[in-house]
């Protein structure tokens, strides 16, 4: 689908459909006529166009909630810097509808039925500030989805339930990037590399998301207790899931301690005494047996001479 097929033709404005009529002399009143009807029909043509069926348009914000939409609505004013397309039932973007709104500062697509982002949607949205796509049904957030858009300043991506993997460079290049919610998806691990690149970043919502607190969260956990200015409001809904020694324990509640086994070593002489150990294990393993053998088969020539002594 050409990614321009959604971008809305301006009509000429009064200006100059006047400054393109003929202009010999004194206005004649059939001239005058042709004008003001010529003018009439661009005033209500820009009304009818400017501001899409079932939405409400004012103040370069457009509103289109809870109107039980399954598609975009095409067609937006070209100033528009407020997008609202929550509470309705859309399940999927057209490549390209950002293209036109150069303006475009809010986009609010929260509760809706996406499943994922059309690549590059956001490739002319360099002006936009604020994304919410929270419950939605995203199952993944690639390294292009917010290519970009470098103005970001907050992208909530929470209460999506199948959100199970974030690329380590999903979030490359938002240096304004401010506030991230990831909470109440189906995260178990983040990748460091993921937030690294976000230097301006101030809260960090995770909680809600079944974490597994092995030692690939280690990283993480470190970076996020230097670098996180405040997230009180998050860190005790963040639990661990697995492994079962700490399943339930928050998981900033984690020290350095709870990693240790993480960095145990093993030496030369512990090799050697792992197989010394095994050998003699296995040693005894095979003596055991043996004796075993031993002791079953003269318990049964005793048992069949006695019989036979009975007898």
């Amino acid at each position: 689908m050409d990614s321009l097929q959604y971008c809305c033709c301006q009509l000429p404005k009064m200006g100059d459909t006047w400054a393109q009529l003929p202009w010999p002399g004194p206005p004649h009143p059939a001239l005058l006529l042709v004008f003001f009807l010529l003018a009439a029909g661009v005033m209500h043509s820009d009304a009818g166009t400017s501001c899409p069926v079932l939405c409400t348009c004012r103040n370069q914000v457009v509103d289109c909630s809870g109107q039980r939409l399954f598609s975009v609505p095409p067609d937006l004013p070209m100033d528009t810097r407020n997008l609202s397309l929550a509470h309705n039932r859309i399940a999927a973007v057209p490549p390209g509808y950002l293209t036109c709104y150069m303006e475009l500062r809010v986009l609010d697509l929260r509760n809706n039925s996406l499943m994922e982002l059309p690549q590059g949607l956001f490739l002319h949205a360099k002006r936009l500030a604020h994304l919410d796509l929270s419950y939605n049904n995203l199952s993944y957030v690639p390294a292009d989805m917010f290519r970009e858009a470098h103005g970001l300043v907050h992208i909530d991506l929470s209460h999506n339930p199948w959100l199970r993997r974030v690329h380590p460079q999903a979030f490359q290049g938002l240096v304004h990037l401010r506030d991230l919610d990831l909470s109440y998806g189906g995260l178990a691990f983040l990748s460091l590399e993921a937030l690294e690149g976000l230097p301006g970043l101030v809260t960090l919502q995770i909680g809600g998301n079944p974490w597994v607190c092995g030692c690939t969260m280690e990283p993480l956990l470190k970076w996020l207790r230097n670098r996180i200015q405040r997230c009180t409001a998050d860190s005790q809904l963040a639990e661990c899931r697995g492994p079962p020694e700490v399943e339930g324990a928050p998981l900033f509640s984690l020290t350095e301690e709870s990693f240790k086994a993480c960095h145990l070593t093993l030496t030369l002489d512990d090799y050697l005494f792992i197989a010394f150990v095994g050998f003699v294990v296995s040693i005894a393993s095979v003596a055991t047996n043996f004796l075993l053998g031993i002791t079953a088969n003269c318990c049964h020539r005793w048992s069949k001479a006695s019989e036979e002594e009975e007898i």
